[in-house]
């Protein structure tokens, strides 16, 4: 597992009407690789608003149509639910998802 993996997550929780979503690991690989049982992840959304904080993706990525990483709903996965693998964000798209946490974050 390394930062920009998607994974499709069978019952998400935490509300989350969908019977299965695709996430985004964004925590740093040294948490990735540490014995910490979860990881930070950005949610994956059909729905595309144009934010700064969301960066559109599809089936380049492994998606089945176009959608978007929702950097301004940001939750901690634990890493045994990341089991589906679905693909990998380009060296371009992990930039675009780094400028859109730093923008969602208020950081430089």
């Amino acid at each position: 597992m390394i930062r920009g993996d998607l994974y499709r997550v069978r019952r998400p929780g935490g509300g989350d009407p969908k019977r299965s979503r695709v996430f985004v690991v964004v925590s740093r690989q040294a948490v990735i690789d540490s014995r910490f049982s979860t990881v930070i992840c950005a949610p994956v959304m059909s729905r595309r608003d144009g934010l700064a904080t969301q960066v559109d993706i599809g089936v380049d990525e492994g998606l089945r149509h176009e959608s978007s990483i929702h950097c301004d709903a940001l939750v901690s996965l634990l890493k045994s639910s990341l089991t589906d693998y679905v693909g990998r964000l380009s060296l371009e798209r992990l930039g675009d998802l780094h400028r859109a946490i730093r923008i969602a974050l208020d950081v430089e």
